[in-house]
Order: C-alpha cells, then sequence, then structure tokens
C-alpha cells in the first residue's frame, strides 16, 4: 500500500468529522490508501460519531490519555502504507494536497517529511515551516524578525526546510523507522522539531510543499480554558528540545532571549488593538521558568487517575 492518514483525535467533536470527510472528499479512489484514528481517550462520543460515518476508518482505542508524539508514533507502527500522512483532528486537507505531498516525497528519495501549507479558518496562508531551533533563530525572534529569518514557508516552490508542523505532514515510514519515530519525552509541542532534527542528523531532508494545502481550525490553541497549560507545555517542549539537541547552555540563551522577545511583544500589545497582552506576558514567564505551572501533562495524568481509580473500584466491587 502507497498511504496512510492517520488523524490523532483528543475530544475532537465535529472537527474529527471535518477531517474524515475532507480525506474522502480529496483523496481519489484509485489511489490505495486507508485511514487510521488513535481516538486518545476521548470522552464526548467523537471517535465512535466518525466510525459510524466512516466504516471503513480503523479506529484504535486509547483508555488511557497520553501525549501526541507517542500517538503519532502508534499510527507510523500501526500504518501499513509506504507513507503516512500524519493529520491533527483540526485540519481538513485541500483538493490535491495527498497527491502533491506523495509526489515530492517520490521525487526526492532522501527526503523523509513534507509539510503541506496550513491556511487559517479564513483561507489565509499561515507560518507552518521554520529553521531549527537553536541560538541563532531565538536572537532573530528577540529581534522581532522571526518572519525574516526563521520563518520558511513562503515562496510558490517546494523547498528544503528546517521543519514543518505534523497538522498536515506526510513521513517516510522508512524514515521514521531509521529514526525510531517520534520521541514520547516530548508530551505535545516540538515533538515534530524533534523528529525533523533527528532525520536531519540521519541524513534525510524535510520539505515544504506549498502546492499541497490543508485548512488548520487551530482549535487547540484557541482553547480558552486550556490556554495556559497549553503555553507551559509548548516552553517545556523548546526547553527539553534544546538541551537534547544543543546542550544546557545553549537553552538557557535560548530561554533569556525568547523571554526578552515576548516581553516586548507584550508590551506592545497594551497598545495595540487584537493582541492578547496577557497571554504574551504569560509566554515571557513561561519561557524563562519551563518547568513551572501545570501543562497538558499533568492533566491527562490527573484524568488518567481518576479512570484507573474507578477500574480499580469496578473491580473490587465484582
Amino acid at each position: 500500500m502507497l498511504l496512510s492518514l492517520g488523524v490523532v483525535n483528543t475530544n475532537g467533536g465535529g472537527l474529527l468529522l471535518g477531517c474524515l470527510d475532507a480525506i474522502a472528499a480529496t483523496v481519489p479512489r484509485e489511489l490505495e490508501h486507508e485511514v487510521l484514528v488513535v481516538d486518545n481517550a476521548s470522552d464526548d462520543g467523537s471517535a465512535a460519531t466518525a466510525a459510524a460515518r466512516h466504516p471503513d476508518v480503523r479506529v484504535i482505542r486509547r483508555e488511557l490519555r497520553t501525549g501526541k508524539a507517542e500517538n503519532d508514533s502508534l499510527l507510523l507502527r500501526e500504518a501499513r502504507g509506504r507513507y503516512c500522512l500524519l493529520l491533527n483532528e483540526d485540519a481538513a486537507l485541500c483538493p490535491g494536497a495527498a497527491e502533491a505531498l506523495l509526489a515530492a516525497l517520490e521525487a526526492d528519495p532522501i527526503a523523509g517529511a513534507a509539510g503541506a501549507q496550513l491556511l487559517s479558518t479564513a483561507g489565509q496562508p499561515q507560518p507552518c515551516a521554520w529553521r531549527l531551533p537553536g541560538p541563532a533563530a531565538a536572537l532573530a525572534f528577540a529581534l522581532l524578525l522571526q518572519r525574516r529569518f526563521v520563518v520558511q514557508s513562503r515562496g510558490p516552490l517546494t523547498r528544503r526546510v528546517g521543519w514543518v508542523q505534523s497538522s498536515a505532514m506526510l513521513v517516510r515510514r522508512a524514515a521514521s523507522a531509521d529514526v525510531r519515530g517520534l520521541d514520547p519525552a516530548f508530551f505535545v509541542y516540538s515533538d515534530e522539531t524533534d523528529l525533523c532534527k533527528r532525520l536531519a542528523d540521519r541524513g534525510w531532508r524535510t520539505l515544504w510543499v506549498p502546492s499541497a494545502r490543508a485548512v488548520h481550525h487551530e482549535q487547540l490553541s484557541t482553547d480558552a480554558t486550556a490556554a495556559s497549560r497549553r503555553i507551559v507545555e509548548f516552553h517545556r517542549g523548546r526547553e527539553r528540545y534544546m538541551r537534547k539537541h544543543h546542550g544546557a547552555v545553549a537553552a538557557a540563551l535560548v530561554r533569556a532571549l525568547e523571554a526578552w522577545g515576548y516581553g516586548v511583544r507584550a508590551l506592545a500589545a497594551l497598545a495595540l488593538p487584537g493582541h492578547d497582552a496577557s497571554r504574551l506576558a504569560l509566554h515571557a514567564r513561561q519561557a524563562l521558568r519551563p518547568w513551572h505551572g501545570e501543562g497538558l501533562r499533568e492533566a491527562a495524568e490527573r484524568r488518567n487517575r481518576g479512570v484507573e481509580g474507578a477500574a480499580a473500584e469496578r473491580s473490587i466491587l465484582t
């Protein structure tokens, strides 16, 4: 089989249906493929609803909630295709996207991954490919030059980049196996960055393919009730990446530069309409102290303890 399409779903609701509907509408039937969903212990009924509408989809259900890196690695192991297109449940492929990503990897035998151009819900192109993180990239961020020197998702042609967002990322499974998949130490955020870095270290390229387009509804980043946990997890992931690939000294330098950059943006947001100064200030604090606060990992662990406790109580009663 040539192509597997894999979706990780965590209480995706109607967005999961939209993702699967887009796959059904855009991936040609003559292209041999399969669709898999890893349901990350959802409790909103979205997996059951999706399975009823799309009975050909293989649903892998988890009882306990875990991180995205671990779930994406599960998809890559379970997939039967030579390539696996990893999708968030809040992403919807546009016509021709799967074929364009496949063509890019088929044309470049040392390309291990390829990312689509992500669009906002309004259809506007979003930054989705960047240089790999490090002190130089952090300095550009601190000097408000990130879009010029770090963002690489621009131009009309497929190009080699440092890393791409995994909301719609095609992975060559042989390349993934070469680096043993995604690192489960990353709960969410920087997991795909780490994958692209390790692929590069093994001689594989990462491509950005502007002709492949996908709408990214970004429900994860706009969920106000979980925003602070996501910010905590974002900076934990960046810190873990920096320590893993650059060491403690470079990680400390990046923390300082990113805290400065977010602080400057928070001050500017006080005078600019449509900008959230408090969220940027939280970013600045977490950049300095990435291991403080409660992230998504703790929320998942607390939920899992409740599930395990209820199961233990039932076993005693029976």
